[in-house]
């Protein structure tokens, strides 16, 4: 009977493994449409030190512009980009709050969370990923309402010391 019942267990996992490798995607892969490239001014950075979860680092954001296809407008000063280093320094996690105003007066609150990872990929070659999945907030009867209905990804580029910029595509 015991003999019996791990044979069927064994199958069953046989079974469902050998499904497992032959799984594919059903729906259509996602596509990408651009909107908006965040031009971002950025203050001096301070480190907190030390805490439970790993080393904390703050990165001012001072201003900068935006502008995209429907949207453009300023980054308004007083946010930041909160980062959490990893004890190895291999992995900093990121969430930078902050608005931005449109050219037309509607502020937008925008949080954007994300990943830098420098060290070994799954081939174990070095590696460098830096994205993250912004958040918008915009008024409901506004005409900008369209960016809470979304999910978004950007990746980073750096340019000028204290600036950043940020690429942003709504997932289709």
């Amino acid at each position: 009977m015991l003999r019996s019942l791990i044979s069927s267990i064994v199958l069953a996992f046989c079974t469902l493994s050998i499904n497992a490798q032959n799984v594919s995607p059903k729906a259509a892969t996602p596509e990408l449409e651009f909107v908006m490239q965040l031009n971002v001014t950025l203050g001096e950075a301070y480190t907190v030190g030390e805490t439970q979860s790993g080393k904390r680092h703050v990165i001012p954001i001072t201003g900068g512009t935006f502008a995209g296809p429907l949207i453009k407008g300023t980054i308004i000063n007083g946010g930041a980009d909160y980062q959490l280093i990893s004890s190895d320094g291999t992995r900093t996690t990121l969430e930078a709050i902050y608005s931005i105003m449109t050219d037309d007066g509607v502020y937008i609150h925008v949080r954007n969370q994300g990943i830098v990872y420098s060290g070994k990929d799954a081939s174990g070659n070095d590696s460098f990923y830096f994205k993250a999945a912004p958040k918008f907030e915009a008024p409901q009867d506004s005409k900008y309402f369209w960016l809470n209905n979304a999910i978004y990804v950007c990746a980073p580029s750096f340019g000028a010391p204290g600036t950043i910029t940020l690429d942003v595509w709504r997932v289709k």
